[in-house]
């Protein structure tokens, strides 16, 4: 779009697990690069003639940050290119959500769909071990059965991040306070209008489903008790008491370290991303994928099932209606079964058209799968 060159990207510090993986630590540098090579010029690192690197991301001179979320090709052409002219090189931050969907040539919505599922590769020891991970799922029992991917989000920066409210005893709902007045002060305040906050975003299907939730949905849904279910997760707040409704009703949930030996797992224990990864390619080859929340993790893995053919099942709970019921002392088993299936009829991953503003990554019909 703007005919420049991209240095090999810098990968943003999460807030909350704050790892500082490189982008050559999880992905196959070779293989971007060539798959690319017709489309932008990509070097692995800032060239040498460069006096200062760490300017690059620190000096304002050096940085563009006025970009408005989902701009369109002309702001990059008439406001970014003539700053990377004048300085010869410069960093774009932050960049997520930078470029708009419907304001940009075709051609560019369909290089995104070639770099996100062709040209981003994840490093062959990450691949091989998540292959036997997916292969150890299949046959935990002897006999090869289907299985289910869970990402399950409810970590305590997930939680807390939330601002929703959850069961727990008095003592947790303060320390859980705490933690949110320490880390979000600006959302924070004084704390007395996240009460009402916290009603309004349940009711708007905007917080974390708990484990005790996630469990009794699926138990609506049909799926059996004897369900081998794979847990991809951080480390769930509340711990095993948390997700003792969860596990009572589907014995059979395990994770990747439940799968592993310790030593299978050491080398990737460096970056939280690599084990992220692992969780997203197991995730990606199950029967069905559940989903909990939102986030570009569950977003990335329904957009690539649809993308490779969707013939695996990938289900996105309606979480505003769930609450409703969950929250209904009154609505009886039979009818909440019956209300969970017909709400969910149409929510199991099958490609939908993209319509405007809607985020490509996990819709990529329209963009990337069309041919006109």
């Amino acid at each position: 779009m703007m005919n420049v060159t991209l240095i090999l990207p810098i990968l943003k510090q999460d807030q909350i697990w704050k790892d500082q993986t490189k982008f050559e630590d999880i992905f196959d540098v070779d293989h971007f690069i060539e798959y690319l090579k017709d489309d932008v010029p990509i070097v692995r690192s800032i060239p040498a003639w460069f006096p200062d690197k760490e300017e690059l991301f620190t000096s304002i001179r050096r940085t563009v940050k006025n970009i408005p979320k989902y701009a369109s090709n002309q702001f990059y052409l008439d406001n970014v290119l003539p700053r990377i002219k004048e300085k010869k090189i410069m960093a774009l931050k932050p960049f997520v959500d930078r470029l708009g969907y419907d304001n940009v040539p075709a051609e560019i919505n369909r290089l995104r769909c070639r770099v996100n599922y062709h040209a981003l590769k994840f490093l062959p020891e990450i691949e091989t071990m998540a292959e036997v991970l997916a292969s150890r799922m299949r046959n935990r029992t002897g006999v090869t059965h289907p299985y289910m991917a869970l990402h399950l989000r409810f970590e305590k920066g997930m939680v807390g991040l939330s601002f929703c409210d959850f069961a727990g005893t008095r003592a947790e709902k303060a320390m859980m306070a705490a933690y949110r007045q320490k880390e979000w002060p600006r959302r924070y305040k004084n704390g007395s209008h996240l009460w009402q906050l916290a009603l309004q975003k349940r009711k708007e299907g905007r917080c974390p489903l708990e484990p005790g939730e996630v469990a009794v949905i699926l138990k609506a849904m049909g799926y059996p008790k004897e369900t081998q279910i794979y847990v991809a997760s951080g480390q769930v707040y509340g711990g095993q008491n948390r997700m003792a409704p969860l596990r009572n009703m589907f014995p059979n949930l395990v994770t990747k370290e439940e799968l592993t030996t310790k030593e299978e797992l050491n080398s990737f224990r460096k970056h939280v991303t690599s084990l992220a990864a692992l969780d997203f390619l197991v995730c990606m080859k199950s029967d069905v994928f559940v989903m909990t929340h939102g986030g570009n993790f569950a977003k990335l893995i329904i957009g690539a099932r649809r993308y490779m053919g969707h013939r695996l099942k990938s289900i996105k709970p309606n979480k505003g209606v769930m609450s409703r019921d969950l929250g209904d002392p009154f609505l009886s088993w039979p009818a909440f079964v019956n209300d969970v299936i017909v709400t969910h009829e149409t929510r199991t991953g099958l490609p939908e058209l993209t319509f405007p503003t809607y985020d490509i990554w996990e819709n990529p019909l329209s963009h990337c799968m069309c041919r006109a």
